[in-house]
């Protein structure tokens, strides 16, 4: 225990010139190399580039719920589908169900902020 323990002394010592030597040691008479590092930036910038490739480019649009004004609900599908009022309130009897596929993401953020806006539960998929 001693011996590792001024073993430890000495590493800790050791200049920058001694270390690299040791390495080099290491590597050519041992074959022991480090692992490649990286930073815990670059882990995130990777993440965040993959995350972006990876990015939804359509949306569908799916009411979970009118809320407390189905009517208003109703009119608001009938409005954006182009159906009639019976197939808009069926639609919204039925829900969760898909309202509009495979929108931008521009426009299903603004298709959900207006059924929010009157009370529905809307979600993006």
């Amino acid at each position: 225990m001693t011996d590792l323990k001024k073993l430890a002394d000495k590493l800790v010592n050791l200049t920058v010139k001694e270390v690299t030597e040791l390495s080099t040691i290491l590597k050519e008479n041992y074959g022991i190399m480090a692992p490649p590092t990286t930073s815990s930036e670059e882990t995130l910038e990777s993440k965040l580039s993959l995350e972006s490739k990876q990015e939804k480019k359509t949306f569908n649009v799916i009411i979970k719920s009118s809320g407390k004004s189905k009517l208003a609900v109703v009119k608001l599908i009938k409005e954006v589908t182009g159906k009639g009022l019976k197939e808009s309130k069926d639609l919204v009897d039925s829900a969760p169900t898909i309202i509009k596929e495979s929108l931008k993401k521009e426009e299903a953020e603004s298709l959900k902020n207006k059924f929010e806006n009157i009370g529905a539960e809307i979600e993006l998929n």
